[in-house]
This record gives structure tokens, sequence and C-alpha cells, in this order.
């Protein structure tokens, strides 16, 4: 099997991701939770992730808090060289990624490393990462309900179609549980 075949099996075995992590009113999935669903498929596929900084630049940021405090932090520019390595075959693949991190002077930088990889991941397996994202398997419809169960419990093609326009997923298990249900109810007319 291919590099990109191995590649593409990990992208069609992760759909979407919940928020997990919580940081200064955000809410994020975790580098953790990446990795837990990743890194077993990388070691079944006999896959590694070579990372390389190819630059940073730092900036001193200084500012005032939200609670008036006199705060200095660094901010991280990191340009990234992720390469796929297909550990049987050799081959490789090689991507560019930037990101940014701001933290106190010895975090910086580290903060940056963190996001680039998480998002590195996310991105290059094209992962959804909230509720609203189009490619989430996770997705509720406007009445609450996941995606996946509106879809199971569709009584018409009407109501299916409908699901199907308002919703337009993308993710290849919700668009074969479609087909299948719109065959049921073809079927069953």
């Amino acid at each position: 099997m291919s590099i990109y075949k191995k590649l593409l099996e990990i992208q069609k075995k992760v759909n979407g991701f919940k928020k997990n992590a919580k940081s200064f009113g955000y809410e994020y999935v975790s580098g953790t939770k990446v990795l837990e669903h990743i890194k077993p498929l990388m070691n079944e596929y006999g896959l590694i992730l070579k990372q390389e900084i190819t630059s940073i630049e730092n900036t001193r940021q200084d500012y005032l808090s939200a609670k008036g405090a006199q705060k200095n932090e660094i901010l991280s520019k990191v340009m990234m060289r992720f390469t796929w390595i297909d550990c049987e075959t050799g081959e490789s693949d090689v991507n560019e990624f930037g990101a940014n991190g701001q933290n106190d002077w010895e975090k910086g930088l580290g903060s940056a490393l963190t996001y680039a990889e998480r998002y590195f991941l996310l991105k290059f397996f094209h992962i959804a990462t909230d509720e609203d994202d189009i490619d989430n398997a996770d997705r509720k419809t406007s009445a609450g309900v996941p995606l996946e169960t509106a879809i199971k419990e569709a009584k018409t093609l009407a109501e299916l179609t409908n699901i199907y326009t308002k919703y337009k997923p993308t993710d290849r298990n919700l668009l074969d549980l479609m087909s299948a249900k719109k065959t049921e109810l073809t079927l069953n007319k």
C-alpha cells in the first residue's frame, strides 16, 4: 500500500472530534485527544511524522491584562516541516505548516509547537472539530438531534431530502447512511 493510500485510510477512520478542553474562555480539541486517535492508526500503517522547525520569530508583547496588570509575553511564530515517512517503503510526503503561540517567556515556543502539531493533524486529515462543522458526524440538527439519528429516523423521502439540503453532509459515513435510508424509503413506498 502506498503512503498516500495509508494516509487516506487514516483520514477515513477519523471523522470529527468534539471540543474537550477549555482555556481563557475558548473551547478546543486537545492535542492529547488528537494523538490518542491518530497515533494508533499511524502505528497500524507503519507511518511516522517527522517534525522540523524551519524558522522561529519571537516578538516581545507588552500589554495590560483585563485586570490592569502589566504583562510581558513572547509571541513565537514558527514555520515547520512535517514529513510523513512510510517505514515499510521509505516513501515520504513533505508539508510546510506555520503556527503562532503566545505565552510567558519560556512557554511561547512550546505553545506554538503544540498548536502546530495539533492543527497540522486536524487540517491534514480534514477532521471536524465543532458541532456545526460540515464534516462532523456528531453534528446536531436545529432540534438538537444528532444528524446520524435524524437520517436514521427519517420517515419520508421528502424528510430525507430536507435533511440533505439543509445540512449538506460530506462525511462518507453520513452519505452512505443517507443512501441506504433513501433505498429503504424507496422500497417501502
